[in-house]
């Protein structure tokens, strides 16, 4: 069990504003339904965050803090947690933003704050989904002391920096190919976001309609290792193409970038938007880097699939890729990069149990960040510390409850016993139906390596 850093003074000091009572070894509140047979707490951190609680009547020791969790109502998965015996509760990111070091902090203080109101906690475990996967597993890294484990699920463990420049890759290419002549930005998004969000995915959705426009879209997505499968408009699920399906895997890509409800080229134009406001400027670049070699560290089936749409469409890929390589780059402020190194830099330093969870078709945390995370982890020797697990599912954290407990338990148990348990996608699944009844989609996969690692790592 973890050592403790909290004293009784510096938790006097976190609820100094509350009633004596809420300094007891135990308080809390009734939950409101669906939970009311659980006890909650709840208030504000010391930036303003919003965070709460909620812990069972008969609780097995381990408490879950996410990042996104006092965001909403309760989940599915926060039910069947709390009848599996685990308190849940975390913070929102309201206040913080992208300044990711600040939500790593708001999950200690938080913690904090539910072992103020319910006692130490025998097991407590960082966990979430999108930013909330980042930030648990920045919380592996900074706050090891406070934390048991981490669950970070599609998150993006490329780190802020890696993950920014993968996604200056993608824009730029389309805009170099595409759209040269056009205003449409890449970096120094306007204030408009929503019109600049709309400007980008009517103008790849018109060039998906013709095959030079397929074919550049192709190459693009492959360069920013996007998913050659994506949601419909809907939000439904699309069948897996065939990897020998050029204008499937090609769909899959355009829906990646500009389909579903999240689309890609949205959050590229949103959230580059709130970072360069925070960071004071453009923390991406991509002087130096080679598309060429980017597009041969593509899937096999993407790299496939550009070849054939080019023939198709009667374009020329070398003079293309020339283009590219010729093309004025895009250089980074100083100091922005600075404000998303403070946020997180992985370094595969690991000092307690990770257990990684992400879509084979998540478009906005792309499954090649996973590698890179376990490439720096056995670089450091902690490897052994790591185990990562793969759900075939289109979009970004689209995993069912039974999914999403399955992983848990699997890390309670690694805690319990401190050896990890069977993980192999078998299990995965068999827990995951035994959980919700959904018949679980884990699935054996190698992504491929990373192409903006940052720090620079092989593997």
């Amino acid at each position: 069990m973890r050592p403790r850093i909290t004293a009784l003074a510096a938790i006097a000091v976190l609820f100094a504003g509350l009633p004596a009572t809420a300094q007891a070894a135990e308080t809390g509140k009734p939950c409101p339904d669906p939970v009311s047979a659980a006890r909650c707490t709840d208030g504000h951190l010391t930036d303003g965050t919003p965070y709460a609680f909620a812990k069972p009547a008969r609780w097995n020791g381990a408490v879950l803090v996410d990042l996104d969790f006092a965001a909403g109502g309760p989940s599915a998965l926060t039910v069947s947690l709390l009848e599996r015996g685990y308190a849940v509760g975390g913070t929102t990111r309201t206040v913080t933003g992208w300044n990711i070091a600040g939500a790593i902090d708001n999950q200690a203080e938080a913690l904090g704050r539910f072992e103020a109101a319910f006692g130490q906690a025998r097991y407590a475990i960082a966990e979430g989904r999108s930013m909330g996967g980042m930030v648990a597993a920045g919380v592996a890294q900074v706050h090891p002391d406070r934390f048991d484990a981490a669950v970070p699920m599609c998150g993006g463990l490329g780190g802020a920096v890696g993950q920014w420049n993968q996604k200056l890759d993608t824009v730029f290419t389309l805009k170099t190919l595409l759209f040269r002549d056009s205003a449409l930005p890449v970096t120094r998004i306007p204030a408009d976001v929503p019109g600049t969000q709309q400007q980008w995915i009517s103008a790849v959705t018109s060039a998906q309609a013709t095959a030079e426009g397929r074919a550049r879209i192709a190459l693009a997505a492959a360069i920013g290792q996007l998913p050659g499968w994506g949601l419909a408009a809907d939000g439904t699920t699309t069948p897996v193409p065939d990897g020998r399906d050029a204008d499937g895997v090609e769909r899959g890509m355009f829906l990646a970038l500009a389909g579903g409800p999240l689309p890609y080229l949205g959050q590229a134009v949103s959230s580059r938007r709130a970072i360069e406001q925070l960071a004071g400027g453009n923390p991406s670049w991509n002087t130096g880097i080679d598309y060429a070699h980017q597009l041969t560290m593509a899937a096999p089936e993407q790299q496939d699939a550009v070849r054939r749409l080019y023939a198709r469409a009667g374009l020329d890929l070398r003079a293309d890729l020339g283009r590219l390589a010729a093309e004025p780059r895009v250089a980074a402020d100083p100091a922005a990069v600075r404000y998303l190194e403070r946020g997180i830099v992985f370094t595969g330093d690991l000092r307690i149990p990770v257990l990684t969870v992400n879509g084979t078709g998540d478009q906005i945390s792309t499954v090649a960040q996973q590698r890179s995370y376990g490439a720096l982890a056995a670089r450091s020797g902690t490897a052994p510390l790591l185990r990562q697990t793969y759900v075939e599912t289109a979009g970004h954290c689209t995993y069912t409850t039974g999914e999403q407990q399955a992983a848990i338990d699997r890390m309670l148990t690694r805690l319990r016993t401190g050896h990890w348990p069977d993980t192999a996608p078998r299990t995965m699944n068999r827990l995951a139906e035994a959980a919700d009844g959904a018949p679980g989609r884990y699935l054996p996969y190698t992504p491929p390596r990373f192409n903006r690692a940052y720090p620079a790592v092989g593997g």
